[in-house]
């Protein structure tokens, strides 16, 4: 197995930085929209979207959810391996709101289908954006493709991208695991 990074936390402050401020260019003061970060992983990408827009950026009031969708997947019962729930927290109403999902990694698309499914139980949304930090594009199952994103990665055959987030981690990086033949 070999491990390359890809993103250091500096470069990864500059792309959250640049992703904040592509969510202003689009939503302004955030009135009409909510940030929902899909567990587990993509929770830790919209606390720190949802810090900088308040700390740095001055947005006061941005709503912000997280949304489990273990229930939804497609694989929920299949294999071996018993999934593990994590918690939704959604107070606000998402009818008529502009949602944007946050997540880590945009690989096949099914969890994104899922939090779409998932999301349908809170209202019905004006519209639905996607931010992902790195965006594997040649691996979608699905049409779904993200309306903002931090980078876009080629990871191919038994390649792996993973997201390491300080707070869960112990550090801020983005690696491309290859796993042995």
């Amino acid at each position: 197995m070999s491990k390359k990074l890809l993103l250091s936390a500096e470069r990864i402050n500059i792309i959250l930085n640049r992703l904040a401020c592509q969510l202003i260019e689009n939503h302004n003061e955030f009135k009409d929209t909510v940030i929902i970060g899909i567990q587990p992983r993509g929770v830790f990408l919209s606390e720190r979207l949802k810090q900088l827009l308040r700390e740095e950026y001055d947005i006061a009031d941005v709503k912000f959810g997280k949304l489990d969708i273990t229930f939804y997947r497609d694989d929920f019962g299949r294999g071996n391996k018993v999934l593990q729930a994590n918690k939704t927290d959604i107070n606000f109403i998402v009818e008529d709101k502009k949602v944007v999902f946050v997540d880590d990694v945009l690989y096949t698309g099914r969890s994104i289908r899922s939090a779409l499914t998932a999301l349908q139980s809170f209202g019905r949304p004006r519209s639905v954006e996607l931010l992902t930090l790195i965006d594997r594009r040649f691996s979608r199952h699905l049409p779904i493709q993200p309306d903002y994103k931090g980078r876009q990665v080629d990871a191919i055959n038994k390649e792996r991208v993973i997201v390491s987030w300080k707070e869960n981690d112990g550090e801020d990086a983005v690696y491309i695991i290859t796993q042995g033949e």
